[in-house]
């Protein structure tokens, strides 16, 4: 259950409201990276201090994808370098990390620069960063030292039943865990096919690629990072050309490769960039081309990392 009480910390003073709540006074929606930025971390601190916390899961996390609709441009690394390394090591559905760390990827959030999580503690303490500089924070008490603390920061701290991030308004679309039946019928597909392609989403909009074999299978299963989204495609195609020359005359897809290397790469294109592609993709020793759209994909199966205790705790 979400926290009892939510507050939605804003710098839009609710006397600039009209009567259907929407702001119509002269503050800037995106972040100005300076004082009132300062301002929002500090209320956040204020509050998980008043609640007992000085931890906090990261829940659901994300990365721009091929589209970014933040206000500002997305920066390269998403805004998580010196957090986390490039390949987001640690930054995955359950992780912890300390409040200083937490209060800054509520800064990477408010800037717009590409990640964004929610950051949680059970049912103690909740941190949600929404569109247009707007943050709920919940806790399993009033606060009312921490809401005082807000206003003399200039924030405008509002009472609300629910933060509308709430994981619990969220149905997850894969509810199948990656257990050892899961893991069994693999190594049956496996038996059958020789080779297969398993995607592994770590995070939203990222994802790593493994192209399986018997041989290769438990290295690779070791490895995968927790909570992931798994999905078993069938296996690349050693004619390279073939598959460009089947790419679909408009539209995006995802292209998978294995480079001369033994790496699986992959890039998201257009129409517009098959010629760009086919020049990427040179000496390539097998692939295939994905379609974007959850409607017109048909991977062999797909299933979630459990946790230790076989229970699956990710949302995807």
């Amino acid at each position: 259950m979400p926290p009892s009480f939510v507050h939605r910390i804003t710098k839009y003073d609710p006397a600039d409201r009209d009567e259907r709540g929407t702001y119509t006074g002269g503050e800037d929606t995106v972040s100005d990276h300076g004082p009132v930025e300062a301002a929002y971390l500090a209320a956040i601190a204020a509050f998980a201090d008043a609640s007992g916390v000085d931890r906090l899961e990261i829940r659901g996390p994300e990365v721009t994808g091929f589209v970014h609709f933040g206000r500002e441009p997305a920066v390269e690394g998403h805004g998580l370098d010196g957090l986390f390394p490039r390949d987001l090591t640690g930054y995955h559905d359950g992780a912890e990390v300390s409040l200083p760390v937490a209060l800054e990827l509520v800064r990477v959030m408010l800037r717009d620069q590409g990640a964004w999580c929610r950051l949680e503690r059970g049912d103690v303490f909740t941190v949600h960063v929404g569109w247009d500089q707007y943050v709920y924070v919940g806790s399993d008490r009033p606060c009312p030292d921490a809401v005082a603390r807000t206003r003399e920061l200039g924030l405008f701290p509002e009472p609300l039943t629910v933060s509308p991030y709430a994981a619990e308004l969220d149905e997850p679309e894969v509810t199948e865990a990656a257990d050892e039946d899961f893991w069994v019928r693999l190594r049956a597909a496996l038996s059958s096919r020789q080779a297969l392609l398993l995607e592994e989403a770590h995070v939203r909009n990222a994802a790593r690629w493994h192209r399986l074999t018997m041989e290769n299978l438990d290295a690779v299963r070791a490895g995968l990072a927790p909570r992931a989204l798994l999905t078993v495609w069938p296996d690349l195609t050693p004619d390279v050309g073939a598959v460009l020359s089947a790419l679909p005359e408009d539209g995006s897809v995802e292209f998978v490769w294995e480079a001369q290397d033994g790496t699986i790469r992959h890039a998201i294109v257009d129409d517009t960039e098959y010629q760009e592609l086919a020049a990427l993709v040179a000496g390539a020793r097998a692939a295939c081309a994905l379609p974007l759209y959850a409607d017109e994909s048909h991977p062999l199966f797909r299933a979630v990392l459990p946790d230790g205790d076989g229970v699956v705790r990710a949302r995807w």
